[in-house]
């Protein structure tokens, strides 16, 4: 099984997912594609070298690449193996689950049920093995500890900046945040507190009133994501964004009891829905 990695750390965990998944059930190896992947910004480039997973990178048997046109051609016509399956809409596609050895994937593939079935052993594969920086250990042993660590995930950057981003998008405001964090309260029965994660710290620090002691962590750079996504999946409790990343600091705690409070609304435009995004435990406002 061959898949195209693109986009960043959350699109390339749900593409490694789906395809890890695929192989297992098949009992073959899996091959990566970086080959479409940005260098620039860093944060867009190959971020898996950070997790325990099983996969050959960029192996030989990869199809022909874009630029050379006439063999992509043919092959995307279906001349020349391996098989190419694209994602079709955003929700589930039963063709990918079902797909065959010597299957090259391209899409999304954002839904829990396209690997649910091995979820122990993708979570195995994808715990994160670069040791934590001595400041990120120290926050890392103090949530572990924290027995009303409530992750808070804010996306906004290019949500806000990108008119693209903005348009398909949107941000989630801050009475969805200080919601959010009622639930958590109400269903655990206890007083979170919360670790705020964002790539706008001083917005969140400054507009966020949770009701609850709140901490606004902004000491990780965009490229070491990883570290924010350890210390996110580290916390008993989790409040997501519409954003892929926090989807994966949530669904990487493996606790049974774990609380998760999701935005009902992923895309601010209605020409885009994906029904099957938010597991049917997650509390959706």
């Amino acid at each position: 099984i061959y898949a195209r990695l693109f986009g960043g750390l959350g699109n390339q965990l749900f593409q490694y997912a789906t395809a890890r998944a695929v192989s297992i059930r098949l009992g073959v190896g899996l091959g990566l594609d970086r080959r479409y992947l940005r260098q620039e910004p860093a944060h867009l480039g190959f971020a898996l070298n950070h997790f325990a997973i099983t996969a050959e990178i960029d192996p030989e048997g990869l199809p022909p690449h874009r630029q050379h046109w006439f063999a992509h051609a043919l092959w995307r016509a279906g001349f020349a193996s391996p098989t190419f399956l694209r994602e079709r809409g955003l929700g589930l596609n039963a063709n990918v689950i079902a797909a065959r050895d010597e299957t090259y994937l391209h899409g999304y593939f954002q839904s829990e049920t396209y690997f649910l079935e091995a979820a122990d052993h993708i979570r195995s594969e994808l715990r994160i093995m670069t040791p934590p920086s001595p400041e990120n250990r120290t926050w890392l042993d103090r949530i572990a500890a924290d027995e009303h660590a409530v992750s808070v995930h804010v996306r906004r950057g290019d949500y806000v900046s990108n008119h693209k981003g903005h348009a398909t998008h949107g941000t989630c405001d801050a009475d969805y945040y200080r919601a959010a964090m009622t639930a958590i309260a109400e269903n655990s029965r206890a007083k979170p507190r919360a670790y705020v994660f964002s790539d706008d710290p001083s917005w969140a620090g400054s507009h966020l009133d949770l009701g609850v002691e709140t901490i606004v962590l902004g000491h990780n750079t965009p490229i070491q994501h990883y570290e924010d996504l350890r210390l996110m999946s580290a916390c008993r409790h989790h409040v997501i964004a519409n954003s892929t990343f926090s989807w994966w600091g949530a669904w990487l705690n493996a606790s049974p009891s774990k609380i998760i409070v999701a935005p009902r609304r992923w895309f601010a435009t209605d020409k885009l829905v994906n029904p099957d995004i938010l597991p049917n435990d997650w509390i959706k406002l």
